[in-house]
């Protein structure tokens, strides 16, 4: 039995770095792998959410009226460019001192309705579900993009967790978040400019 396509272009389209990448790693390295999980299980559910509606037609919906994908747009956009000063803004801090804290499981589910990479890679994975009647396509889209992204999340929470240590220099640290709160301004950018959502 071969590997289902789908798994392969969700896997694929979903462990490039984006914003959920880019926080996941930023936390595991700020705040360490278990407080970094109710983060990665929040990204999780959310994308399974997210990629099964568009399942029901919600993102084709958005891709036909262009008032909703303008605005989309925007919040996305704006969203991320104030995450990107938020981690900018940490880069002044030690790894665990100031207010700042990890996203919440439901703050981690909220930001898949307005994250532009996830709406991307999930209009583009309904085509391997055209034929499925709309609750099937849905239930297909919601667990593939939910395991898929479970791994991937787990990953870069590891990966910014064993980074951590590297970090307890100030100068090390602070370069490592200027650099993802760069790559966060740019994937801002992007969604501005170039995201068909």
């Amino acid at each position: 039995m071969g590997i289902d396509a789908l798994y392969v272009m969700v896997f694929a389209g979903l462990f490039s770095p984006g914003p959920n990448v880019i926080l996941l790693l930023a936390s595991g390295v700020r705040f360490g792998f278990w407080r970094t999980l109710p983060h990665v299980l929040g990204i999780a559910a959310g994308v399974g959410i997210t990629a099964g509606i568009t399942g029901y037609g919600l993102g084709a919906l958005l891709q036909t009226v262009p008032a909703l994908n303008y605005t989309l747009k925007i919040i996305s956009a704006s969203w991320i460019f104030w995450m990107a000063f938020k981690l900018y803004s940490s880069a002044r801090l030690a790894p665990v001192k100031g207010k700042d804290k990890p996203f919440s499981f439901i703050e981690a589910v909220l930001f898949q309705w307005i994250n532009p990479k996830v709406w991307a890679v999930a209009f583009a994975a309904t085509a391997f579900t055209s034929t499925y009647d709309p609750q099937d396509a849905a239930l297909k889209l919601a667990i593939a993009f939910s395991t898929v992204n479970l791994g991937v999340c787990l990953f870069y929470a590891i990966l910014g967790h064993l980074l951590a240590p590297l970090m307890a220099r100030r100068l090390v640290w602070r370069i490592f978040m200027g650099f993802l709160s760069g790559l966060l301004v740019f994937s801002g950018f992007l969604v501005l400019l170039f995201n068909p959502v």
